[in-house]
């Protein structure tokens, strides 16, 4: 049965977060992330491992790791299991961020050192995850639209590389033809197909692909052929090393590093997955982000107690997603279990990584195309004044600068071109100095601590009344900035019962003449007054005090931004001083 009609007509959601689509289309979908996925989980610890000299043993046994930490974590992140977890299709792969502290702790201490410093490093990620709201002015949706933006420019050189990887005696012309038959018919399919069709035009797009790369000697049938149908690896587990002498904490500050770079990426996505799942737009909820980092978290700690390359997500799911209309959370069940039986079938591990490379990459151009273009539009719907211009400006190019390696690398030494090369680490690192020095340029914010309760409203009004008079504003513009105050109190103390709930509450303001941002930090409530507000205008007028209260604010704030966390919520409320003064609502 297809999903109820989208409510919002530019959002071609077929089906929502909450929906279950026929268990075929979810097997099928699942599968196709499967495709894109496979060869950059099973080569990353490759990559490492080879790199550093290690055994094929141990990399059979990290390779097999490697897939069952990512299909239990994958269906983590879709079931969301207490705060574990975000509730939305969040694919989890092998990290190329930790590629070179791998191969470091490899080549110092072998997989015993590895492991136990990948366990240490997922430590602060369960840290950064519970504290997130303390990080809000530094991870917004302006850091975490750039990232995925880089993420592109990062993944893109490997997808040339990619088109240009053909087997040994295979004829040349093959490349370009089986990916120039993965691009038409995805693109064609998903600008002009309908219904199923553009369900599945990926999956066509890349059995085309095959088809001609066939023809060509590309597609790799005898690793097929070889591959045992069910087949365990030997035991090569490295277990973890006790030894934490110099190496361990000579490496520990570049894995935790690795390990802030992945989590920010796994914001980005968090936010990413949220702001194409659903049919009518939502506010993101940072409580889904802080569970995506937790799984995160849990997905590095199982890594490192297995012995294999750390773990983060993928931004795929993103792409796909919108480019699908199904964000089912039984899509990313399913993306998991193949991961699971993939782990257990190496026959069918062998026939994704037989799919040649030019099909892969064509698939990646178009996916990372979509992504590109979501990236951008986060930033622009945070809002983007000349100050957040720069920093996306100015940090994209020097991520793109720096991936290139065309940024005075005679003069930065190799271990610290080798570390910037990544454009995801050098563009996110100058963001996240930017927006710092943003912040420290910003005007000085006043505080008041009080009980989040109508009792405190003189005392809060008190405060605003001072702050208004210093910066001169008018009577009516004092009375907007006061009432504004008063409606977001009032529907911030209220519970969902409309009892009122006695709570701690930090006030912040902040602002010049022409307007004001307050910034209410209370400890959490289930609802999203960001959300209430849109579904006001869809709603017969109500009586109750607290859509009275809504209606209000909508009218006094220019602004408001409403920021759940486990542990708090943050509400942001713009005041114009010249706007008028006599409520509508």
């Amino acid at each position: 049965m297809d999903a109820p009609a989208s409510s919002d007509p530019s959002r071609n959601i077929r089906y929502q977060p909450d929906e279950a689509p026929p268990r075929l289309l979810s097997l099928g979908l699942g599968l196709q992330y499967v495709v894109l996925a496979i060869s950059g989980i099973v080569l990353t610890p490759a990559i490492v491992i080879r790199s550093a000299g290690g055994s094929e043993e141990y990399l059979t046994w990290a390779v097999f790791a490697a897939l069952c930490v990512c299909g239990v974590c994958t269906v983590l992140q879709a079931k969301q299991v207490g705060r574990i977890g975000a509730g939305y299709i969040l694919l989890m792969g092998t990290s190329g961020a930790f590629i070179a502290a791998c191969v470091s702790a490899l080549e110092e201490g072998g997989p015993g050192l590895m492991a136990t410093l990948v366990v240490a490093s997922s430590l602060f990620q369960f840290a950064f995850a519970s504290r997130l709201s303390m990080l809000r002015r530094l991870i917004t949706p302006l850091l975490g639209g750039l990232v995925i933006m880089l993420i592109s420019v990062t993944v893109m050189p490997i997808g040339y590389d990619m088109l240009l990887d053909i087997p040994e005696g295979a004829v040349p012309a093959g490349a370009p033809l089986s990916a120039l038959a993965t691009l038409v018919c995805s693109v064609a399919l998903g600008l002009l197909g309908k219904g199923a069709w553009r369900l599945w035009a990926p999956v066509l797009g890349i059995v085309a692909g095959c088809i001609v790369s066939a023809f060509y000697g590309l597609f790799d049938g005898a690793r097929v052929a070889a591959a045992p149908w069910v087949g365990l690896p030997g035991s090569a587990w490295p277990g973890l090393s006790l030894d934490v002498g110099p190496a361990f904490w000579g490496l520990l500050p570049v894995f935790v590093l690795a390990t802030m770079v992945g989590a920010i990426e796994t914001v980005g996505d968090a936010v990413g997955i949220q702001q194409i799942s659903w049919r009518n737009r939502r506010a993101t909820d940072f409580r889904a982000v802080q569970g995506a980092v937790t799984a995160d978290g849990v997905g590095n700690l199982l890594s490192g107690v297995l012995g294999t390359v750390p773990n983060t997500t993928y931004s795929s799911p993103v792409a796909i997603t919108e480019l699908t209309g199904v964000a089912s959370r039984s899509v990313g069940v399913a993306i998991g279990v193949l991961f699971g039986a993939i782990a257990f079938l190496p026959k069918l591990s062998a026939l994704i990584l037989a799919i040649p490379s030019p099909v892969v990459a064509a698939y990646l151009l178009l996916l990372l195309g979509m992504l590109f273009a979501l990236g951008m539009r986060i930033v622009v719907q945070d809002g983007i004044d000349y100050r957040k211009a720069i920093v996306v400006g100015v940090a994209y190019w020097l991520g793109t600068g720096f991936q290139a390696q065309e940024l005075y690398p005679e003069f930065l030494g190799e271990t610290l071109t080798q570390f910037l090369s990544n454009g995801m680490t050098s563009g996110g690192l100058a963001a996240v100095l930017m927006i710092i020095l943003m912040n420290l340029g910003s005007p000085r914010r006043r505080k008041l601590e009080t009980r989040l309760d109508v009792k405190s409203l003189p005392k809060i009004e008190e405060f605003l009344r001072t702050f208004a008079k210093d910066m001169k504003w008018s009577r009516p513009a004092t009375r907007r900035l006061c009432a504004a105050a008063e409606e977001a109190l009032l529907s911030l103390s209220r519970d969902e019962d409309g009892t009122d709930v006695p709570r701690f509450l930090l006030l912040l303001v902040q602002g010049t003449g022409k307007s004001a941002e307050l910034e209410f930090n209370a400890s959490a409530i289930k609802e999203n007054l960001e959300d209430r507000l849109k579904l006001l205008g869809q709603w017969a007028e109500e009586s109750s005090e607290r859509e009275v209260s809504l209606r209000l604010l909508r009218h006094y704030a220019t602004s408001v931004r409403h920021q759940q966390y486990h542990e708090a919520d943050v509400v942001s409320i713009t005041v114009d001083a010249a706007a008028e003064a006599t409520p509508n609502a």
